[in-house]
């Protein structure tokens, strides 16, 4: 039977700091990772760079005005 892998958006999106991706360990990346259905190829620094891609929006300069 053939496995077919696809994105899976869990109820809640993850709230890491850029800091807590850089410093979490490598079993608790792979839990995220695989949370999502996403790799969990590649060595940890790989990890690491793939979730803040993933999970953090990119700096901006623009703000929200009310």
């Amino acid at each position: 039977m053939e496995s077919v892998g696809f994105f899976q958006m869990p109820l809640h999106y993850p709230r890491y700091t850029q800091k807590d991706y850089q410093d979490m360990p490598e079993w608790k990346l792979d839990g995220l990772l695989k949370e999502y259905g996403l790799p969990t190829n590649g060595d940890l620094a790989y990890k690491r760079q793939f979730a803040i891609g993933a999970f953090l929006w990119p700096n901006s300069s623009f703000t929200l005005s009310a």
